[in-house]
Formats: C-alpha cells, sequence, structure tokens
C-alpha cells in the first residue's frame, strides 16, 4: 500500500526546501510544525547518526479551510492533521527527494463521504505542488 507521493529534483537541498515552502503556501498550505530530523538525531544520539542520515526535514503543512471541513464532517480527523511534507538529502546524494503524504490515506481510515472529498482536493492540491516543483 502506498501512502505518499514523492518527487526527486536536482536541486540542493537548501533551494529545495525553499521552493517547496513556496509551492505549498501556493496551494493553500502554511507550515503549523517543523522537524529538523537530523539536527535532533545529532543532538539525542550523536553527531555521527545526524551525518549518516542527512538532512531531513519534516513540515506539517495545513490547508485551513479543507482541515476546517475535514474536522467538521469526522473530529477524529485531527489524529491525521497536519499533513506531513519530507525533504531529505542523503549525506552522498546528489539530489533531494520531496514527498507528501497521500491524503487517500484518510479516505482508508474514514467511512465519512465528505472526508472523502477533502482527501480528493488535498491530494490535488499537493500533486499541484509537488508537478510546480518537478518543472521549476
Amino acid at each position: 500500500m502506498s501512502y505518499a507521493h514523492t518527487i526527486t529534483v536536482a536541486l540542493p537541498y537548501e533551494e529545495a526546501v525553499r521552493r517547496t515552502r513556496e509551492a505549498l503556501a501556493g496551494q493553500g498550505f502554511g507550515v503549523l510544525s517543523e522537524i529538523d530530523v537530523r539536527s535532533t538525531f545529532e543532538t539525542k544520539l550523536g553527531e555521527e547518526s545526524g551525518q549518516a542520515l542527512g538532512d531531513y526535514l519534516i513540515l506539517g503543512v495545513c490547508n485551513p479551510a479543507l482541515a476546517q471541513r475535514a474536522l467538521t464532517a469526522e473530529p477524529d480527523m485531527g489524529l491525521l492533521l497536519p499533513c506531513n511534507v519530507v525533504i531529505r538529502r542523503g549525506r552522498d546524494a546528489d539530489a533531494t527527494v520531496i514527498q507528501t503524504i497521500d491524503p487517500q490515506t484518510m479516505v482508508r481510515l474514514s467511512d465519512t463521504p465528505a472526508v472523502a472529498l477533502v482527501a480528493a482536493e488535498a491530494d490535488d492540491r499537493l500533486q499541484a505542488a509537488l508537478k510546480e516543483l518537478q518543472t521549476a
């Protein structure tokens, strides 16, 4: 079962992060949380753990209008929000991987028709952001 949309771009990590934020904003998503996994590994597990992982950022993104519709339809959907977006680049990699959660994952866990509609729109918007990144 696939639960992610994944692209690989020939961009430096920092530029990929910047462009990802811009592409998501263009689709109405704001960043609610940010986890620098590499930094966390270095702090908690030692510098070598972070270096072995490479650059790895998790953005918790939300489109407020879509979130409001999902939570109104099914308040338990808050357990699956915000949508995660990962930007990662291995230590010796020559490209950056960008991934978004597939919002259809929510549909597999809910029987609420309104959630299916929200997931479809979120999916369209996230995939549009990824498409923009591939053509940039």
